[in-house]
C-alpha cells in the first residue's frame, strides 16, 4: 500500500491522458447539455454536481476510506449531518466544549424543532453516560480550543450498541492525522478551511461516510439546501491538498518543539498539546492519531498580559481560525462562548522556521 505522502499527492487525479493536465482546471457551469433522459447525463445542473467536485470528492474519499461530499463551508458540512439525521423527538449528544457554532446551532435551531440536546465534556469520554435513547453522538477530538481527546473507537462501539450513529468533527486533526471512519465512526466531518487546504484563502467543508445510504441523506440535504462550493474554490482546495503531508509534518514537529518551550516558561501555564507526554491522555492520542495537529493552547496571567504578548509578536498574526501555513494566535475569550480563562491563547503553528518562531515568542514573552 502506498504511503500517505504519495496517496495525498495522487488522490483524485484522473488517469493520464496524452496532452491533458495532471489536474483538470475548474469547470464553470450552471446547466450542462442534457438531452433526453437525464439519467444518461452524468452532469445536468450545477447545484447537483460538477466535474471539479468529482475529482476533489474522489480524493477525499480515498484519504478518508469512504465516500465524500464537499460543502461550501465547514458549518454547512456540520449542518448536513444534523439535518439529515435528526428529527423532532430525537436526542443528540454533543460535547459541551465542541466548536461554538455547532453548539449554537443544536441548542438553537434543532432544539426549537423538537430535538433533545444533551451536552457533556470531551474529557474522560463523559458523553458515554448519555447514550441511552440517543439518535446521534457528536464527537470532536481533539476539541477546539481546549484540545481534550476522547477514545473514538470505544465511544463508537458503545454508541452502536445503543443503536446510535456517531459523527466526528475531525477538523483539528485532518484526515491525514486521524481516521474516524477506520476507528468506527459513521461520519467524518471537517472544515477544509483549516489545515486540509492550509493557505488562509478558502472556505470549504466536507463529510465522509462508509455507508452509501447515509451518503444519500447527506447528498439530498446538500442538493435541497444548496450548500454547494464554488468550482474555483474546490479546484484550489484539491491543488492545496497535495501539500498537506509536507505542511502538517512541518507544523506538528514545530508545534511539539514550541509546546515544550512554552511548558518551561514561568509566565505560561496550562500548556495543552496532545503530542506532549504531559497531556492527560497523550497515550490515547498517540494510539489514534498519526499527527497531533498544529494547534497549541496555553494561558497567560490575564487579558492585558495576553494582549501585550500578541502585540509584541512579530511572526504571529493575531487572527482567528487555524491550520494555515502562517502562524496565528488569538485570545480566545474575546469571542465568548468558550469556557476559557481571560488569558487563554489558542495558537496555530505554521510552516515558518521553528527557530525563528522560538526567538519571536521568547522576545514577546519578555
Amino acid at each position: 500500500m502506498m504511503k500517505a505522502a504519495t496517496r495525498i499527492i495522487r488522490a483524485g487525479l484522473p488517469d493520464p491522458q496524452q496532452a491533458a493536465p495532471f489536474l483538470p482546471g475548474p469547470t464553470f457551469a450552471a446547466p450542462y447539455h442534457a438531452a433526453g433522459d437525464p439519467v444518461n447525463a452524468p452532469y445536468n445542473y450545477g447545484r447537483l454536481h460538477n466535474p471539479t467536485w468529482t475529482h476533489f470528492e474522489q480524493a477525499l474519499g480515498e484519504l478518508e476510506g469512504g465516500l465524500a461530499l464537499a460543502f461550501g463551508s465547514g458549518m454547512a458540512a456540520i449542518a448536513s449531518v444534523f439535518g439529515s439525521v435528526l428529527r423532532p423527538g430525537d436526542k443528540v449528544v454533543i460535547p459541551s466544549d465542541s466548536y461554538y457554532l455547532a453548539r449554537v446551532m443544536t441548542n438553537g435551531y434543532f432544539t426549537q424543532m423538537g430535538v433533545q440536546v444533551v451536552m457533556a465534556p470531551t474529557a474522560n469520554n463523559a458523553q458515554l453516560e448519555h447514550l441511552n435513547g440517543a439518535k446521534l453522538l457528536w464527537l470532536e477530538t481533539p476539541s477546539n480550543p481546549g484540545l481534550d481527546v476522547c477514545d473514538i473507537r470505544a465511544m463508537a462501539q458503545a454508541a452502536h450498541e445503543h443503536g446510535t450513529l456517531v459523527a466526528v468533527d475531525n477538523t483539528t486533526a485532518t484526515t491525514l492525522g486521524q481516521q474516524p471512519l477506520g476507528l468506527g465512526a459513521d461520519f467524518s466531518v471537517a472544515s477544509d478551511t483549516k489545515a486540509l487546504t492550509g493557505h488562509s484563502d478558502l472556505i470549504l467543508g466536507h463529510v465522509a461516510v462508509k455507508d452509501a445510504k447515509l451518503m444519500d441523506g447527506i447528498r439530498m440535504w446538500r442538493n435541497q439546501i444548496g450548500a454547494v462550493p464554488g468550482p474555483m474554490e474546490v479546484w484550489l482546495a484539491h491543488r492545496s491538498l497535495a501539500t498537506l503531508h509536507l505542511r502538517l509534518e512541518r507544523q506538528c514537529a514545530s508545534a511539539l518543539t514550541i509546546a515544550q518551550f512554552l511548558s518551561e516558561q514561568p509566565s505560561v501555564s496550562d500548556v495543552r498539546y496532545p503530542g506532549l507526554t504531559t497531556h492527560p491522555v497523550h497515550e490515547l492520542a498517540r494510539q489514534q492519531m498519526d499527527y497531533f495537529g498544529p494547534i497549541i493552547s496555553f494561558t497567560l496571567a490575564d487579558e492585558a498580559t495576553a494582549q501585550r504578548f500578541l502585540s509584541k509578536c512579530q511572526l504571529v498574526y493575531e487572527a482567528t481560525s487555524f491550520g494555515s501555513l502562517h502562524t496565528t494566535a488569538e485570545r480566545r475569550a474575546r469571542w465568548g462562548g468558550d469556557v476559557v480563562a481571560a488569558g487563554f491563547i489558542r495558537m496555530n503553528i505554521g510552516c515558518e522556521d521553528v527557530d525563528d518562531l522560538l526567538d519571536d515568542l521568547r522576545q514577546a514573552l519578555k
